[in-house]
């Protein structure tokens, strides 16, 4: 850090990274971050997710943290809950997939379910 610029920046986007976990939020987008998602690939998911969301500006959407959801073999593990709408388990995510999930789940409305678990082709 070299301004006092350049730390307005940090917290300014420290902000909305902060925005993003707000509670009152009725979208909510949780990455697991234990040990084996991380291992998995989690950390570049969750700042995928956090990332597109701001981008899109959805500003009802949460995207937060988690422990272990339990089925580690399926990491990294996004689960998506929507008011009055069955939660949605998306498993062996990636940075690309997050972009369709974001496009499709959280702004039209539609899950994504060949990415989810159970899906049958």
């Amino acid at each position: 850090m070299k301004s006092l610029d350049e730390l307005k920046k940090i917290r300014d986007e420290a902000k909305k990274n902060l925005e993003l976990r707000d509670s009152e939020k009725t979208i909510r987008v949780v990455v697991g971050m234990a040990t084996c998602g991380i291992s998995a690939g989690a950390r570049p998911v969750l700042q995928s997710f956090i990332e597109e969301v701001q981008k899109r500006h959805l500003k009802e959407v949460q995207v937060v943290q988690t422990g272990c959801i339990g089925m580690c073999t399926y990491e990294p593990i996004v689960e998506i809950t929507m008011p009055d709408k069955e939660k949605v388990t998306y498993i062996y995510m990636d940075v690309d997939k997050v972009k369709r999930v974001v496009a499709e789940h959280l702004v039209h409305g539609r899950a994504v379910r060949e990415y989810t678990i159970g899906y049958k082709k």
